[in-house]
C-alpha cells in the first residue's frame, strides 16, 4: 500500500516518544529493546526524531545492553558498559497551558511536552459588585504564567479553562455554576477566542481533576471510576471506559444536589441552591456538625477551609466527638455513593477535594466500611494522590494529550 512505510515510521516514532516521556533519558540500545527495533533502525528513528526537533541528545550513560544474558551491561559481571549517548524528548518542542478558574482567583500555568511546569501565575478575582471582565482576568492570568516561564503568549499551543459547572455545548452557556460571577454570557466563548491567539477548550474542574488521577494517580490503570470531590463544593466525575462521561448539557457528575435519606427534599434546587447530598455531606456540613458536638474551637472562614481543619483535626483524634464527628461525616459521603454505584458500579471510587483528604487513611476505612452496608457491588475506595492544585493539573495533562498528538505526527 502506498504510504505504508512512512505510516510504520510514524507509529515507530509516536512509540519512540512515548517511551522518552515515560521513561526520561534511554540510549539506542535501551530504546530498541523496548520498542522492538533493530540497534540500526532505533538509531534511524532517533536520528529522523533530532532532526524534526523532537529529541535532544542529553549526555551519556550505560546503554542498559545485556550482553551475557545475566542481567548485567557490558562484558564482565557487575561492571557497566561503556558510556552511550542518552536521548530526551526536547521540552522546548512545544508548550501547553491550563487554568483553573474558582470565584477567588484563576490560577494558570504552563508546561513544557514533558509536562513539566514552568510558569504559574493567579489572578485575584474581585468581588461580584466590581467584577474585572472575564476575558481581562483569563487573559492577565496566562501572561502573568507565560512570562514566568520565560515565554511569549504564540509559544503556547493550546489552553484548556477548568472551571465549576459546565459548558452546555448545546448553547455555550456556563451552567451549574451561579457562583462564578461574570462567567456566564453568552458571547464569553466568542470573546475569549477572539482574544487568545490559540486553540481554547472548556471542562468542568472535577472533571480535569480526574483527568489527573487518570494520568498521574490513584486511577491510573482504571478504565471504569467515580472520582467525588469536595472542596469548594461537592461534585463528582465519572469515567466510563476510560472517558470521561459528561452528559447531553456537560452536567454528569452535579451530585451536590442528588436526592438521598436524610438530606432535605427541595424543589428547584438550582435555584435554591440547597438540598440533597450536599446538605448531607458537603463542606458546609462539617462546622455545623462540630458545633453541635461540641467541638471547639470551630475555625473562622471559608468553608472549605474550615472542613479541611476541622476533618484533618478529628482523623488525628481517634476518641470522643472528633471520632463521632468522622464517622457521621462518612455516613453521609456513603449514602450518596451508594447512589451512585448503584447506577454506575465502578471499580474504584476516588477521594478527592482537601474536605477528603485531610481525613486520610481514618476517614476513607469509615466510608469503605459504611459502603460495603449500602451498596450492593463494592468498589474500592482510595484516596487521591494528586494533591497540589489538580484541577490545574488535569487541565495541563488535558491540553498536553492533544499538543502532543499534534507535534509528534511525523507522517505529515
Amino acid at each position: 500500500m502506498a504510504g505504508t512505510p512512512r505510516v510504520l515510521r510514524a507509529m515507530n516514532d509516536r512509540a519512540a516518544l512515548d517511551l522518552l516521556l515515560e521513561h526520561g533519558p534511554l540510549s539506542r540500545t535501551r530504546l530498541g529493546k523496548l520498542t522492538g527495533l533493530s540497534k540500526p533502525t532505533a538509531s534511524q528513528l532517533l536520528a529522523r526524531l533530532e532532526a524534526a526537533g523532537l529529541v535532544i541528545a542529553t549526555g551519556t550513560g550505560t546503554d542498559g545492553s545485556d550482553t551475557d544474558g545475566s542481567g548485567e551491561s557490558g562484558s564482565g559481571a557487575g561492571r557497566p558498559g561503556p558510556n552511550a549517548q542518552l536521548y530526551a524528548v526536547d521540552p522546548t518542542a512545544a508548550y501547553a497551558a491550563g487554568l483553573d478558574v474558582t470565584p477567588e482567583r484563576v490560577l494558570a500555568a504552563v508546561a513544557d511536552i514533558t509536562g513539566r511546569t514552568v510558569g504559574e501565575y493567579a489572578v485575584p478575582t474581585p468581588g461580584r459588585r466590581a467584577a474585572e471582565p472575564v476575558v481581562r482576568q483569563v487573559t492577565t492570568a496566562l501572561d502573568g504564567a507565560v512570562k514566568a516561564a520565560g515565554l511569549v503568549r504564540s509559544d503556547v499551543r493550546r489552553l484548556v479553562i477548568g472551571t465549576p459547572g459546565a459548558f452546555d455545548p448545546n448553547t455555550g452557556r456556563l451552567r451549574y455554576a451561579s457562583h462564578l460571577p461574570g462567567w456566564h454570557s453568552p458571547t464569553l466563548l466568542d470573546e475569549l477566542a477572539a482574544a487568545l491567539p490559540m486553540p481554547v477548550e472548556y471542562e468542568n474542574d472535577v472533571n480535569l481533576a480526574a483527568v489527573a488521577e487518570q494520568r498521574l494517580g490513584a486511577a491510573k490503570g482504571h478504565d471504569d471510576f467515580v472520582l467525588l470531590w469536595n472542596e469548594g463544593g461537592l461534585g463528582a466525575a465519572v469515567v466510563l471506559g476510560g472517558r470521561l462521561h459528561r452528559g447531553f448539557t456537560g452536567g454528569a457528575g452535579e451530585v451536590g444536589f442528588l436526592p438521598v435519606p436524610g438530606a432535605p427534599l427541595v424543589r428547584q434546587v438550582t435555584k435554591a441552591n440547597s438540598g440533597g447530598f450536599q446538605e448531607l455531606a458537603g463542606s458546609q456540613v462539617i462546622p455545623r456538625l462540630a458545633r453541635e458536638l461540641g467541638i471547639s474551637p470551630v475555625p473562622e472562614g471559608p468553608y472549605a477551609e474550615v472542613a479541611t481543619a476541622l476533618v484533618a483535626r478529628a482523623a488525628d483524634i481517634d476518641s470522643g466527638p472528633h471520632r463521632q464527628l468522622l464517622a457521621t461525616y462518612a455516613t453521609g459521603l456513603a449514602t450518596g455513593i451508594a447512589s451512585l454505584v448503584a447506577v454506575l458500579d465502578p471499580e474504584v471510587v476516588v477521594l478527592s477535594g482537601t474536605a477528603l483528604t485531610a481525613g486520610g487513611e481514618p476517614l476513607r476505612a469509615l466510608v469503605q466500611t459504611e459502603l460495603a452496608e449500602l451498596a450492593a457491588s463494592r468498589p474500592r475506595l482510595v484516596l487521591g494522590d494528586v494533591r497540589e492544585h489538580p484541577v490545574l493539573r488535569g487541565a495541563l495533562e488535558s491540553a498536553l494529550t492533544t499538543t502532543r498528538d499534534e507535534v509528534f505526527d511525523t507522517s505529515r
